[in-house]
Order: structure tokens, then sequence, then C-alpha cells
């Protein structure tokens, strides 16, 4: 194990989850210090999923991990939810090679896939597309950014939980009427608990995703 690998007590994430997230730690892909912060972080998309569902995703769910680095949150939600399925989404190259590997070693394989290209394009894969119930941002890019390339993989009904900075930014940044073009809408009361919780109540329509690149240099809000 890397720097920080160490597991907390009673944790409910597994120590093979633990092993390859120090590993990839150790490579850079999760930021600097102790890890077990970054892991309750990553539970804490279980706990404001749950508050809005009521409940933990099922084995009928499909739930995509945007832009999943180095499995934060995505590897500790597939070890917390067992029978669910999972697509990491990962442009890197370097990431997408780790996060195969790590599949592997945290015995996920058959139910996590790796998707390595860029969300504008995992976005119009016919499989996905309108298909997820669940997707996660832990840090994808900006609230335009991350509702675009969201939005097309969401069901009807399908959740979007985005973590919040550490200085919250407020509903400001995610404006009613952008967040409407997408067919999403914030669930109420906003952004709290360093997480933003949306809905998916109408069908992303067919011209977003944008081009691979357009919607992080022209974001729609």
């Amino acid at each position: 194990m890397g720097v920080g690998a160490g597991p907390d007590s009673g944790s409910p994430v597994p120590s093979a989850v633990w092993s390859v997230l120090a590993d990839a730690q150790a490579r850079g892909f999760i930021g600097p210090g102790p890890l077990a912060p970054h892991v309750t972080h990553a539970l804490g998309f279980v706990d404001a999923l749950t508050r809005v569902r009521g409940g933990a995703p099922s084995p009928e769910d499909h739930v995509i991990d945007l832009g999943a680095g180095g499995g934060l949150p995505g590897l500790v939600l597939a070890s917390t939810w067992p029978g669910v399925r999972f697509s990491l989404v990962e442009g890197s190259t370097r990431r997408s090679a780790f996060l195969e590997e790590a599949v592997v070693r945290c015995h996920m394989e058959g139910r996590v896939v790796v998707m390595a290209e860029r969300a504008e394009l995992a976005g119009r894969r016919p499989e996905l597309r309108g298909r997820c119930a669940v997707v996660v941002s832990r840090s994808f890019g900006s609230p335009g950014e991350t509702a675009e390339c969201a939005g097309p993989f969401l069901c009807a009904d399908g959740l979007l939980v985005v973590s919040e900075p550490p200085e919250p930014r407020g509903e400001a940044a995610w404006p009613d009427a952008g967040l409407a073009v997408l067919g999403l809408k914030l669930v109420p009361p906003g952004p709290s608990g360093g997480f933003a919780v949306f809905r998916q109540i109408g069908a992303c329509p067919d011209r977003y995703p944008r081009r691979v690149g357009i919607p992080r240099k022209r974001p729609l809000f």
C-alpha cells in the first residue's frame, strides 16, 4: 500500500478497495493527504442519494461515475452496492488502464465496466444513453460541463449527484433555465452537505452533449 493507505477500523469499504485507492494516490490520480477523508467523502454520495431516493440503487439500476479518475467515488460505491452495475467513464488513457486493473483487483469483473473514452462520446452510446438511473460526479468540471455530459446518460426520473467544492457554489451556479435545457431540475433544498442532487424530468435533447471539448470551452452556464 502507498501513503495514507490504512483503512479505518470498521470501515464498510473492503481492504482491496483501500489498497487500490492507495496505489491511485501514489500515482497522483487522487489528491494528497490521508486517504480516509477521501473515502469518507465518497461515502457521502451514498447519503446524498439515499436522502432523495429513499434507498440504495437496485440490481436493475445502472450507475455512471463521470470522470472516474483514480476510482473515487466509483469503486467505493460499487463496493457499497454490490449488486449494482457500474460504468466508470474516464477519458485519460493512463487512468482508464489503471481502473481496468483495479476492477480485477477488487473482484468486480462482470458488473463494473471501464469506459475508456470521453464523456461526450460515451453519452451517445445507445446502451448508455437514457438508460442509467444514477450519475455521480466528484470533480469532473464546471456545473455547465458536468450537467451537459451527465444528462444524456440519465433515464426518466434518474438522479445526478455532484460533489460541491469546499466553498459551496450555491444555487446560482446551477440556473434553472440552463438545467431545463438538458431536462434536469435541482432537487430541493439545493446544494447541502457538500453535494447537489438533480433529477432528470425530461429527455435530454439529441443535440447534447456537443462535440468533444465544446462543453468545457463553451459551457451552457
